[in-house]
């Protein structure tokens, strides 16, 4: 008989997994918290801090820096922001080519993953684009150049076209009301294999290094155990939301959950009615709902990988807190384990005010709870935190 798994189940065991239902114990691995998300967002940094502090207790944004490096000491929240390849976290390329926080010991995994998974076609014309070749040509320059040194983006171009041609430095690439070189059109894909991380800032600009060397996992291997990991940390799931996630071919997905399953590796389920799959032996859930307030900030692992969406983002807040059915582009207060609410935090020197916007009442349980979210954000961010309830008047985030 097929396993039959509801919503609340499913919530419940995916927010326990990863640490929302009952944050790390003190004292935690930071690396540890991370690896549970399946990487942390952090094209903007400061909300990729807060992502592992509200996960972990006692954990701020200072240790995430240490995690990183020792010598980060970067306060940007752009995307540059700190960075280092000598810590038990590294900042660099991950799912759908973003920036992301990685575990140092699981990019043997991912520098393996995520090369193998098949790109969507490009969005730039033909005359922009770069073919295989000369991507390959790309990943291995920057490599090479970032060997032992930190650059700067504008010395990396230079020694990338110095080492593969003029053509790669054509500004060709619309970027920003801007045009770009050619080469950096397949920057995240340097990333993604392991020949880039972020390194500390210089000043106020950004550089990148090459993490240290280690051995990629066979890409086949790989790429079937980061499926086994999303499922156990985000499932049950479909071939559809992986392809989401990863931002993969719809078919290529299909097929290889067709080939996990011959394999005995995944085991069809039925969740809310539909098809879905879980890593194999994985079937235990809890019983009820989760219960509780928890304050998630921009483009948080769980409010993107955590499908279907619209049961997440239930009513008002699929209007509310998606951008064009996009999640992560607001900040989201979750009750009960579903979107109920929009957040912002505004800091001026010592003092953040965090303005929240329910979309319904809140129980004097759920308003206690608020507070005491919104105190450790302050907590995380090193700042004194004061709630306002209130309408957000602040956008989407680019």
């Amino acid at each position: 008989m097929t396993l039959k798994i509801t919503w609340d189940q499913a919530s419940a065991r995916r927010l326990e997994r990863q640490f929302l239902s009952t944050p790390a114990e003190p004292g935690t691995p930071v690396a540890d918290v991370v690896g549970a998300m399946l990487a942390a967002h952090a094209q903007v940094l400061s909300a990729a801090e807060v992502s592992v502090g509200m996960r972990a207790a006692g954990t701020t944004r200072a240790d995430v820096r240490a995690a990183l490096s020792e010598d980060s000491d970067d306060d940007s929240d752009s995307a540059g922001g700190s960075g280092g390849s000598g810590g038990s976290l590294v900042k660099t390329h991950g799912p759908r080519g973003t920036v992301h926080l990685h575990a140092a010991r699981d990019l043997p995994l991912w520098c393996a993953a995520l090369p193998a998974v098949p790109s969507g076609r490009s969005p730039f014309p033909p005359a922009v684009r770069v073919t295989e070749e000369q991507a390959g040509q790309i990943v291995a320059a920057i490599g090479d150049a970032l060997e032992g040194v930190c650059l700067t983006v504008e010395e990396l171009g230079e020694e990338v076209v110095a080492r593969t041609g003029p053509w790669a430095g054509d500004p060709v690439m619309p970027a920003f009301q801007d045009l770009w070189p050619r080469w950096r059109q397949v920057m995240h894909r340097a990333g993604q294999s392991g020949a880039l991380c972020f390194g500390p800032n210089r000043g106020r600009k950004v550089t990148y290094t090459r993490p240290p060397h280690f051995d990629p996992l066979p890409p086949r291997e790989a790429v079937r155990e980061l499926v086994r990991r999303y499922l156990r940390a985000y499932g049950p799931s479909t071939p559809a939301y992986l392809a989401k996630w990863l931002a993969a071919p719809g078919g290529w997905a299909t097929g290889l959950f067709g080939e996990l399953s011959e394999a005995g590796e995944i085991e069809e389920v039925s969740f809310e009615g539909a098809p879905a799959w879980v890593a194999s032996g994985d079937t235990t859930f809890p019983d009820g709902p989760v219960r509780g307030v928890r304050l998630l900030p921009y483009f948080d692992a769980y409010g993107i990988a955590a499908q279907p969406r619209e049961l997440l983002f239930p009513g008002a807040a699929y209007r509310r807190a998606l951008a064009g059915g996009q999640a992560g582009n607001y900040p989201v207060l979750l009750v009960d384990g579903v979107v109920a609410g929009v957040w912002h935090q505004r800091r001026q020197g010592r003092r953040t005010t965090v303005t929240v916007e329910p979309l319904g009442p809140l129980t004097p349980r759920q308003e206690r709870e608020l507070g005491e979210q919104v105190e450790r954000v302050g907590e995380v961010l090193e700042a004194r935190a004061e709630l306002v309830i209130g309408e957000v008047t602040a956008g989407a985030h680019a």
